[in-house]
C-alpha cells in the first residue's frame, strides 16, 4: 500500500518557516551592514515588497530580529531598527571582556589536542581572509570580502573558548558578539585609528598555543577593548544613529 501523499496544509508550516528564516537572515545582514539604518523605521508594507514576502512572513522575521535585539518593536506604532550608541557598545564590550576572558582561561586549561588543530585551521583561515582584506576594496565578484572576514573572525573567536565547558558562557557570549557585528563593521570600514588586526590574533593565537592562560586572557581584553578605542574615534553622527526612546526590556 502506498503512503497517503501529505497535504499542502500540513507541508505548509516548513515552507513558512524556511521563508521567515531566509527573510529574517536578508534583513539582519542589511542592518549589521547598515542599509537599514539605527532607527529607521521598517514598514511592514514597504519591505514585504523588497524582500518578495507576505506581510505574516515579515512580522515572524521582525520578531526574531526583537528577540536579537536589533529591532525594536513599539506597541502598535510598528518596528525600527535599534539604535546605536557609545554607551551602549561601552556596556556590551566590558560585559563581553569579563565572560569572554574567563571562558578563554577555561578553554586554554582544558583544551586538548584537537582543540589546538582547530584553533591552528582557524587562526590559518582568517589570516588568509585578513591578507585579502587588506588588499582588496571590501568586494569581490563573489560578494563581500568584508562578510568572509567576519564569518572567520567569528569561527576563531569561538574555537578560542571552545573548550570551555559553561554552556552559559558560550550562550551569552554569543549573544554578545552579535551585538557587537554592527559596531566592528563602523569600526573596520571607517577605520578611525590605526590598527594591525592580524598581529592581535596572532599574539592570542601564540599564547594560547603556549598554554599561557593569564597573557591569552589579558590580549584578548586589549583585542576586544582596542574596538571600542576605534568605535570611540567615530563621530557623532555615526556611533549615535538612529538615538530614539526604547521600550525597556522586560
Amino acid at each position: 500500500m502506498h503512503s497517503p501523499t501529505p497535504s499542502t496544509a500540513s507541508t505548509a508550516p516548513t515552507a513558512d518557516v524556511t521563508l521567515a528564516q531566509s527573510a529574517y537572515m536578508r534583513l539582519r545582514s542589511d542592518i549589521v551592514e547598515g542599509h537599514l539604518a539605527p532607527g529607521e523605521k521598517l514598514r511592514v508594507e514597504h519591505l514585504k515588497d523588497r524582500y518578495e514576502v507576505g506581510a505574516g512572513t515579515l512580522r515572524e522575521a521582525l520578531a526574531l530580529l526583537v528577540a536579537d535585539a536589533l529591532v525594536v518593536q513599539h506597541g502598535h506604532r510598528g518596528f525600527r531598527v535599534t539604535p546605536i550608541s557609545l554607551a551602549d557598545f561601552i556596556d556590551i564590550t566590558e560585559t563581553r571582556v569579563q565572560l569572554e576572558t574567563e571562558a578563554l582561561r577555561q578553554s586554554v586549561a582544558l583544551g586538548d589536542d584537537t582543540w589546538e588543530a582547530d584553533l591552528t585551521s582557524a587562526f590559518h583561515l582568517l589570516t588568509l581572509a585578513e591578507d585579502r582584506l587588506g588588499e582588496g576594496d571590501g568586494k569581490t565578484g563573489d560578494g563581500s570580502l568584508f562578510a568572509q572576514w567576519e564569518a572567520r573572525n567569528r569561527a576563531f573567536h569561538e574555537v578560542l573558548i571552545r573548550a570551555c565547558p559553561s554552556r552559559w558562557l558560550h550562550h551569552f557570549l554569543a549573544i554578545l558578539y552579535r551585538q557587537s557585528e554592527r559596531y566592528r563593521r563602523l569600526s573596520i570600514t571607517h577605520r578611525p585609528v590605526p590598527r594591525d588586526v592580524h598581529e592581535e590574533h596572532q599574539a592570542i593565537f601564540d599564547a594560547c598555543l603556549s598554554r599561557d592562560a593569564d597573557n591569552a586572557a589579558s590580549l584578548l581584553a586589549a583585542h576586544i577593548r582596542k574596538t571600542l578605542e576605534a568605535v570611540r574615534e567615530l563621530p557623532d553622527a555615526v556611533i549615535n544613529a538612529g538615538a530614539v526612546p526604547l521600550t525597556p526590556v522586560r
